[in-house]
């Protein structure tokens, strides 16, 4: 019985091994030349992870964003440009591929929404402030006897909870 359990460790052992290494011949074509490391770095930060968005092709782990860096890998060695290789992803995925992508008719939207909602905003609230300030205007105030009225209601209710306090 403890053979048995041995054995089953022993394979545990071994298929971790064996998934340790396969990760670090990943790795190792970009230890061999550090300009090409620069490289993959310095385009994988200009470019926007497809899958999670907010994040660099450099800094994600998605699956595409491991695709990506080795097809980017591959063109580096192969000698095209940084530009090349760029244009080459942004005639595959489309401007939003670049976490800077060029104004035109096409990204307009992406460049002046910012500023759009801004403006929209603070013209929400102009006119919120307007209306709160005419309402103010035309509510008026108490009259004298009104104002009376509430005096002797608020000093009934205060000696009501004083006169309840004393009591056994």
């Amino acid at each position: 019985m403890k053979s048995l359990s041995s054995t089953r460790l022993l394979a545990v052992l071994a298929l971790a091994l064996t998934c340790q290494l396969g990760l670090a011949n990943e790795a190792r074509p970009l230890a061999d030349d550090p300009v090409a490391e620069k490289r993959l770095q310095a385009i994988s930060n200009e470019l926007r992870c497809l899958v999670c968005q907010n994040e660099t092709i450099a800094a994600s782990n998605a699956d595409l964003a491991q695709d990506l860096r080795r097809e980017i890998r591959g063109m580096i060695q192969a000698g095209q440009s940084d530009q090349q290789i760029i244009d080459f992803l942004v005639t595959r995925y489309g401007d939003f591929v670049l976490y800077r992508p060029p104004f035109k008719s096409t990204t307009a939207l992406l460049w002046i929404g910012p500023l759009l909602f801004l403006v929209i905003g603070i013209a929400a609230l102009q006119l919120y402030m307007r209306r709160r300030a005419r309402l103010l205007q035309d509510s008026h105030p108490l009259s004298e006897t009104e104002a009376r009225q509430a005096e002797a209601l608020l000093a009934e209710g205060g000696n009501d909870a004083q006169g309840k306090g004393t009591a056994p």
